[in-house]
């Protein structure tokens, strides 16, 4: 969609009254099945026991870092995240399983308030996280704050081009892919494409609306099942 312009030249088109949006700040996102909290030394141990295991190698395979072996190792990249003044670092704490432990964490970054864009980044779920309603609701909770709070315009989220199950996650949410950049980055040694998905102003009430109706409790039989999955609703 565009304007033309006095010259004849396409343009795009206007934004009314748009303003600097506010910087995303630590804050507190209450929901039915997680709480999305600023992240803090105190979850660092649950954290560990969470997603640091002898099995949870896979967890960092896509991660800046291998697989932390010792909490003082985890507690060091933690609060490196924590303190990076780029980063709103946050920790999820489900409501159900683990309920009240930290077992997955999520950043902002790349925050631009001039023009209204943020990144959901870092993202990294627990075993026990993964494919569950709680996981899903946090990154919904990250995206209404963004869109209906902080009022930007779009809210990306990137990852390695090889690491499928993000890339099923950024669909599955309502995200659309916008292509690959290659020769991105170098990550534990080597080569990263990494792919670049967005959600819109425009698209988020639809978004939003199939975010809430697949996390209507009435969509969960009684054992927590999905009657209706979110690539459906």
């Amino acid at each position: 969609m565009s304007d033309v312009n006095t010259f004849g030249q396409p343009v795009g088109v206007a934004v009314p009254g748009w303003e600097p949006r506010p910087r995303p700040e630590p804050v507190t996102l209450e929901g039915r099945y997680v709480r999305v909290v600023p992240l803090d030394s105190v979850h660092y141990s649950d954290l560990f026991d969470a997603v640091c295991g002898p099995d949870d190698g896979p967890l960092w395979t896509y991660r800046p870092v291998a697989r932390p072996t010792t909490l003082a190792a985890l507690w060091m990249h933690l609060a490196a995240v924590v303190e990076d003044p780029a980063t709103v670092a946050f920790a999820l704490v489900p409501l159900e399983e683990r309920a009240g432990r930290a077992s997955g964490i999520a950043s902002f970054m790349r925050i631009d308030p001039a023009t209204g864009q943020v990144e959901v980044a870092g993202v990294l779920y627990s075993r026990s996280l993964q494919r569950t309603r709680a996981a899903t609701e946090a990154i919904s909770l990250l995206m209404r704050h963004a869109f209906d709070d902080l009022g930007y315009r779009r809210f990306e989220w990137k990852c390695d081009s090889l690491n499928e199950p993000s890339r099923r996650a950024a669909n599955r949410l309502g995200f659309t892919y916008e292509g690959r950049f290659r020769n991105h980055m170098v990550t534990q040694g080597r080569n990263r494409d990494t792919d670049w998905f967005s959600v819109t102003g425009e698209e988020w009430p639809d978004v939003r609306a199939r975010h809430d109706a697949w996390l209507d409790p009435a969509n969960f039989d009684d054992e927590g099942r999905q009657r209706t999955s979110l690539a459906a609703s």
